[in-house]
């Protein structure tokens, strides 16, 4: 990708991520909405502290801007020590746009950096780019459960009904498949090296489960039935309301869901948003019982997704991240980045890997080979479901 079309793409994520900020009140940028998730302000100037440390203490080895805040953001797990060290809001947002402006202005003159390797290998801008359109989705996120706490009568004008899932899956054969990035100084380390991986054969759905499939297995008790569950996961659900994040009933009963604007209908159709993974593998196993096609169904591993995305095996998908059965873990042969600031330091059997991408994903993190990852637990990212079979005879 071009630099005029990188800087184009920062300039966009300085735009859209100021914008988020002005449009809430000075108190909802400083309240968190959810005991796993920071407040918007911080977000926002975490957003700016990264980009800075990118451009003047790596590039250019000056750190005196970013050594003033990082006390507030250079923290694994911030709270409200940090929260209160936080400008007000218009202090915030002058000082995030004189950064903007000043580091735009230097990533667009080269003769203002200096010889640097991240610059020879055209690595820098992809860097900054992608960290801040992940900051910019969790941000989102957050002004999703701000919307949550909201006290807004709805009444759904088409109410959504269950329907149990039936066959729709295509196969894919056995073979080997590359997974991983090749030849993208956006790539991140943990999408390398290349792979080639034998996979055996296997079915995948066309379509990531959707809304009136998730309500027939809530329909069918499947939030009562302990034996779907994993023991963490019957845990954690037995002292959760027994549906996906954003959805809510109204006053006949009816389903609805809570996004950015406010609610809206649920669409039968459309991928069902807001499940842990806990959830996830539940739904897989209660779609195991409903016929002889259906049986073995199981959460995708990465790589098969990967391998069918790659083969156009399915097509349909980046309106929501996909969980997937697997740990986050590095790849045979993985090397970490030699720069600290940017090398993986989530590897765990306690984080699995989401695939594909949500509507809310900028089209920088939109590749095939990029790996997203969360706690089981994480109910309220923009994530979703995907199962695979067992080969039909045919295919064995």
């Amino acid at each position: 990708m071009s630099t005029h079309n990188l800087l184009g793409q920062l300039s966009g994520l300085h735009d859209m991520m100021t914008q988020l900020v002005e449009s809430q009140t000075e108190a909802d940028c400083y309240q968190s909405f959810h005991p796993d998730l920071a407040p918007l302000a911080w977000y926002f100037g975490y957003a700016m502290y990264r980009e800075t440390l990118w451009v003047r203490e790596i590039i250019q080895g000056d750190s005196d801007m970013t050594e003033r805040v990082r006390a507030i953001f250079h923290v694994p797990e911030p709270g409200d020590e940090q929260w209160r060290k936080l400008p007000p809001k218009d202090h915030l947002l002058n000082w995030a746009l004189e950064l903007q402006d000043e580091n735009l202005t230097r990533l667009a003159n080269p003769a203002m950096l200096p010889d640097h390797p991240l610059i020879q290998e055209q690595r820098l801008l992809p860097i900054i780019v992608q960290e801040l359109a992940r900051i910019y989705e969790q941000m989102l996120v957050v002004v999703n459960q701000r919307q949550l706490r909201q006290i807004e009568l709805y009444t759904v004008q088409t109410p959504l009904t269950g329907q149990t899932p039936g066959v729709d899956y295509t196969g894919a054969s056995q073979g080997h498949y590359r997974i991983g990035a090749k030849g993208d100084s956006a790539a991140f380390d943990n999408e390398l090296p290349t792979q080639i991986v034998d996979l055996s054969s296997f079915n995948i759905d066309r379509h990531p489960t959707s809304n009136s499939h998730y309500l027939a297995f809530m329909e069918a008790g499947g939030y009562e039935d302990k034996t779907l569950w994993s023991e963490q996961g019957w845990a954690w659900q037995t002292e959760r309301p027994k549906r996906p994040h954003y959805w809510r009933k109204d006053s006949a009963g009816h389903w609805y869901a809570i996004g950015l604007n406010g609610p809206f209908d649920l669409i039968a159709d459309e991928p069902v948003v807001g499940v842990s993974y806990y959830e996830a593998g539940a739904y897989a196993n209660w779609v195991s019982n409903l016929s002889e096609e259906q049986k073995g169904a199981v959460l995708q591993h990465e790589y098969q997704w990967e391998a069918a995305i790659r083969t156009k095996v399915i097509q349909n998908f980046g309106r929501v991240w996909e969980w997937c059965s697997n740990p986050f873990k590095p790849y045979t042969g993985y090397i970490h980045s030699p720069y600290q600031q940017e090398r993986t330091g989530d590897f765990s059997d306690d984080r699995f890997c989401l695939r594909g991408a949500s509507m809310h994903t900028q089209r920088s993190l939109r590749r095939i080979s990029l790996r997203n990852r969360a706690a089981p637990s994480q109910n309220y990212l923009f994530a979703g479901i995907r199962l695979v079979y067992p080969p039909t005879e045919t295919e064995e």
